[in-house]
């Protein structure tokens, strides 16, 4: 089998080789005397039918005729430009808005950055901008999706305030969660690590339907969310925002940066939140939300020298987080470790190193490489009442990566290796739970790009885990074009494992007197198999006219098979058991959705989503615990420009999330929670390009879930369960804030 690939690894080179010249370089459009990559800019020769697309980073390969020396390039609301290419350098194509467009300079950023759902790309991919983050409060990377329907948002119990996202059916232990593409809140990080990523220092969010890349591994079962960080060179040289809310909330985000030359440049981000306000809503004597203080500073470094075709950055983070939950009179000095009252800690520190590095061959624009490597320590020390919980765990992460085409830039390839090593240090109570895992793989993905009709990506990875032996990853994307690009067919295919953390990522069951169940747990993988998964999808995106307005209609159909799955059965009221699965598993979606520009002023976004998810448990085949069967979801959105630079801007979003079954306890039997719907509102005025106000509310209908703490008159009594929450446990909830930046 490795001779084979050897033989296809030798094959690819040589053809490169023999490959046609190319004219290569990145597209920019330059406001306010700020770049952005332009993606999608159309990129021709003049008086030629041959012509090329800039991919999500603005960069374009074309292949030279005879036919013109003179490259034409456009897009939407930018004065198009002609521009004789040099051969061999990375051309710079930099385009500026067109006197003639009707809109505002601060409007046309918005409407082409906000939400974008990819028409070129074979994966389905939606591209989430700054723009529409700003459209809710967005404090975290877990409150980053409210506006965006592929995305569902959970609560995971009701003492540590954490949520937890969805993606088709899944909880995100199944989604692939990189940082600019680098594999992150893996293992133990996966509970609150979603909390940690502050949304201002977010440039962009690209979420990925059914399986991803193989370049990034194996563990995507459900989908893949990429976080893009604000870069150096584009930073604001000041950024202040502050925050405060009802509940206690207080934040304060600081940017800064500095250029030292055209090719060094670095910014340093600083976010600090605190809540010291005690509330309990719902009147059962239990803080609604965590007391909670946080620091977290990030210091990264870009390196660009385009004219020779490198690139780097280099990241440094540190991270201390603490929590307190628990009964309102709980004092950790005094009753820590007790039975007076019932209560918990969460202590959070981090430390984080990443070094990317990429290399553009001057002579052969079309192909390049990139090293990235990262290196983190997570360490968390918690307790429930009288339940202990702590961990340490180390990761390394290693990945070489080199592109180049096949003969044309039609045909494009990746290859590479990567290394990963996770080392973990659990203690559950009595239980000292030490593993260590090592992988080593590599891969290879084909690309065929048509801007016609059809494209199509094919990956095969090949990896070796000291714990899981040798396997094979394979992965593919098709998509079709009708209708001059107007209708887009989608389908995918591809095979996903993992290794579950049970006890990280299942930490919410600690807040209760269950009993867990684990026949081996000091054995590796706790003795479970890892679990493996096939996805399936197909998606339907047709761009249409409805009363002169432009709507975008899309179908997404998936569904995930289990052909193992360690299932978390909690059907029994006093237990927790773990287990393999020994039956069916299978999580079914069913999205239909439709965006449109009302005016140039109103934004409406729609989407009815439908789930089927079962596992087999002891008891039989059910319906997954707080899995809602149906959700809808509407966003409005507003912007009146006055003048120059000053802008109002409403959002309105509305959910409504369906009926859940819920497990039995020992005063009720299992039956469904009844359906509610949430609605949360934001109205923005920027008052210049530099500061702006805003003030929202969330959960306005003042939804409250009565019994999300059960036995709370007895919680270290046989009764006592935080984790059967289905509905918000606060309320009603207003904020405040601004946004100043140079």
């Amino acid at each position: 089998m490795y001779k084979k690939y050897c033989i296809l690894y030798f094959l690819t080179f040589v053809s490169f080789l023999n490959a046609q010249h190319m004219v290569s370089g990145y597209v920019y459009g330059l406001e306010n005397n700020t770049e952005t990559p332009l993606v999608g800019a159309s990129v021709y020769w003049e008086n030629s039918s041959t012509g090329v697309i800039t991919d999500d980073k603005g960069f374009f390969s074309i292949k030279h005729t005879n036919e013109s020396a003179v490259l034409v390039v456009s897009y939407l609301s930018f004065s198009t430009v002609k521009v004789t290419p040099e051969f061999g350098v990375i051309n710079r194509v930099e385009l500026t808005p067109s006197e003639s467009s009707n809109l505002d300079e601060v409007t046309i950023t918005k409407k082409r950055a906000a939400l974008q759902r990819s028409i070129f790309s074979s994966r389905n991919m939606t591209t989430i901008g700054s723009d529409e983050l700003l459209k809710a409060a967005c404090c975290n990377l877990s409150e980053s999706f409210e506006t965006n329907p592929s995305i569902d948002v959970n609560y995971t119990d009701a003492l540590t305030g954490a949520k937890q996202i969805q993606m088709l059916g899944l909880t995100s232990p199944y989604i692939l969660f990189t940082l600019e593409n680098i594999p992150s809140l893996r293992g133990s990080t996966q509970t609150y690590g979603l909390s940690f990523t502050p949304g201002t220092w977010i440039e962009s969010i690209q979420i990925t339907k059914g399986t991803g890349s193989v370049t990034n591994g194996f563990e995507s079962l459900s989908g893949q969310i990429n976080t893009e960080l604000v870069k150096p060179l584009l930073a604001p040289i000041f950024f202040a925002n502050g925050y405060r809310s009802l509940n206690g909330r207080t934040e304060l985000n600081l940017q800064g940066k500095h250029t030292f030359s055209k090719k060094w440049s670095t910014a340093l981000f600083v976010h600090a939140n605190q809540r010291l306000q005690k509330t309990d809503n719902n009147k059962d004597g239990f803080l609604d939300m965590p007391l909670s203080n946080q620091l977290n500073i990030f210091n990264r470094w870009q390196y660009i020298d385009a004219q020779n075709g490198w690139v780097g950055f280099m990241s440094l983070r540190y991270l201390t987080d603490q929590k307190q939950l628990g009964q309102l009179e709980f004092n950790p000095e005094n009753h820590q470790n007790g039975t007076d009252y019932w209560g918990g800690e969460i202590k959070t520190e981090s430390y984080d190193f990443t070094l990317k590095t990429g290399y553009v061959f001057p002579q052969r624009p079309y192909s390049s490489f990139g090293f990235q490597t990262a290196l983190s320590q997570y360490r968390q020390d918690t307790y429930f009442g009288t339940r202990m919980y702590d961990v340490v765990y180390r990761s390394l992460f290693s990945h070489l990566v080199y592109q180049s085409i096949i003969g044309s830039t039609q045909h494009k390839f990746k290859t590479g290796l990567q290394y990963m090593a996770d080392l973990y240090d659990e203690q559950l109570e009595l239980l000292d739970i030490n593993r260590s895992e090592y992988n080593f793989g590599g891969f290879f993905e084909y690309s065929y790009d048509s801007l016609e009709q059809f494209n199509m990506i094919l990956g095969l990875r090949i990896d070796r885990h000291n714990l899981l032996g040798t396997f094979v990853t394979p992965r593919a994307h098709f998509r079709y074009a009708l209708f001059d690009n107007k209708t887009i067919l989608r389908l995918s295919a591809g095979e996903g494992r993992r290794v579950s953390s049970i006890f990280s990522e299942h930490q919410k069951f600690l807040g209760s007197q269950r009993q867990l169940n684990i026949t081996q747990p000091q054995k590796p993988l706790y003795g479970l198999l890892p679990e493996r998964a096939w996805n399936y999808g197909f998606s339907w995106i047709q761009k249409t006219v409805l009363f002169d307005k432009p709507v975008d209609l899309a179908i997404d159909v998936y569904r995930t098979e289990f052909t193992n799955r360690v299932v978390v059965d909690w059907e029994t009221p006093t237990e927790l058991s773990f287990y393999n699965l020994n039956g069916k598993s299978f999580a079914q979606s069913f999205q239909l959705s439709a965006n449109a520009a009302l005016s140039e002023r109103i934004d409406f976004r729609f989407a009815f989503k439908s789930y089927d998810v079962k596992t087999t448990y002891k008891s039989g085949l059910k319906r997954v615990p707080l899995q809602p069967k149906t959700r809808w979801f509407a966003n409005l959105g507003y912007t009146s420009v006055l003048s120059s630079g000053r802008l109002w801007r409403a959002d309105a979003t509305f959910h409504h999330i369906g009926a859940q079954r819920r497990v039995a306890s020992l005063s009720a039997a299992s039956k469904s929670a009844p359906g509610f719907s949430l609605l949360s509102t934001q109205l923005t005025r920027q008052f210049s390009k530099n500061l702006s106000v805003y003030a929202g509310g969330e959960n306005l209908l003042n939804i409250k879930q009565s019994d999300a703490v059960l036995g709370s008159n007895d919680p270290f009594g046989p009764t006592f369960d935080t984790s059967r929450v289905y509905a918000p446990v606060f309320g009603r909830m207003f904020y405040i804030g601004f946004r100043f930046n140079l």
